[in-house]
């Protein structure tokens, strides 16, 4: 999707939103002044006065209240902290980098959700003017308002393995490790293929394992994401592009288990702790055992908990 962005002054901006009055949204993304949305463009105006139009006819919406030279002038002399961290190369904070997290691992219900996003350093000032930062700052609601907005400005790819093909493989003797690798490769090869010719100038991977674990999982892969890969925890304080990753996997997860809880009938909570037993044995009450392969990952601990629910209830009558 074209995307422009013009910066304007906030006298102009209230100006726009009774321009657009007609079409303005109910609901406004953290940090904005008002969304509105016409038949060939999304417009989001924002406090600090930067204004982002999206679809088929931003660059001629955005003619109409000013020129993109000026805040693409604000792209090229933007600077940022050089971040280096371990191997990292030297100011990747500012660099084109494509950047991989996931989503799901530490839950008893979903999937794992793993994406891979490629952030261009002059789109940088961009998404922090869109609120990205890692998902675990931020309320499902914030998640799902940045997501939907990003999902159209970044070229990504969602990797999403479900419950039953997670539960065959790991009683098949894999490694959760290793299943996320395999994602994250995926999702990178994709990534990659979407912007050929293009290649960024790194790739950033949220360490899960230590490189040379990580490889040796791929191992029997036939194609394997490796130049200027780099791994790093909390990756998501380093670029923007896992910032951004982490969210649009969140956002996924987060629709899957709305998907779930539309099954089971009743909302299923996220996490590992007390509570996911307490709806897994009302899932096996209300649907019978055999629907957990599909809901939940069953070597968890929590399964064996909530069989040891119902079989309490059972014998109290």
């Amino acid at each position: 999707m074209a995307n422009n962005v013009i910066n304007l002054e906030m006298k102009k901006i209230i100006e726009m939103k009774n321009y657009y009055q007609k079409n303005l949204l109910d609901k406004n993304l953290p940090g904005s002044v008002f969304a509105a949305k016409t038949p060939t463009c999304m417009i989001t105006a924002y406090k600090s006065g930067k204004v982002l139009f999206q679809g088929a006819g931003s660059e001629a919406e955005a003619s109409k209240w000013g020129s993109a030279s000026a805040f693409s002038k604000n792209l090229a002399t933007a600077k940022g902290k050089s971040v280096a961290k371990g191997d990292l190369p030297d100011g990747i904070g500012q660099m084109s980098v494509i950047g991989s997290d996931e989503v799901g691992t530490g839950d008893y219900f979903g999937p794992i959700t793993v994406v891979a996003a490629y952030v261009k350093k002059e789109d940088i000032p961009l998404l922090k003017e869109l609120g990205v930062k890692d998902s675990k700052d931020l309320k499902d609601d914030k998640i799902i308002a940045i997501a939907k907005v990003i999902k159209d400005i970044v070229p990504f790819s969602l990797m999403t393995l479900k419950n039953e093909k997670y539960n065959q493989v790991q009683l098949k003797g894999m490694s959760q490790g290793k299943m996320k690798a395999l994602l994250h490769n995926q999702a990178i090869l994709n990534v990659l293929e979407k912007i050929s010719p293009e290649k960024p100038e790194a790739i950033l991977i949220d360490q899960f394992v230590q490189a040379t674990t990580y490889f040796q999982h791929l191992k029997s892969q036939k194609a394997i994401a490796k130049e200027n890969v780099c791994f790093s925890t909390k990756a998501e304080g380093i670029h923007l592009a896992v910032a951004a990753a982490s969210i649009l996997a969140r956002y996924a997860f987060v629709q899957y288990i709305d998907k779930l809880s539309e099954s089971a009938g009743f909302t299923i909570p996220k996490g590992a702790g007390s509570q996911v037993d307490v709806a897994a044995a009302k899932l096996i009450e209300n649907k019978g055992r055999d629907i957990l392969p599909s809901f939940v990952k069953l070597h968890f601990a929590n399964t064996d908990k909530a069989l040891a629910l119902v079989n309490k209830k059972r014998n109290s009558f």
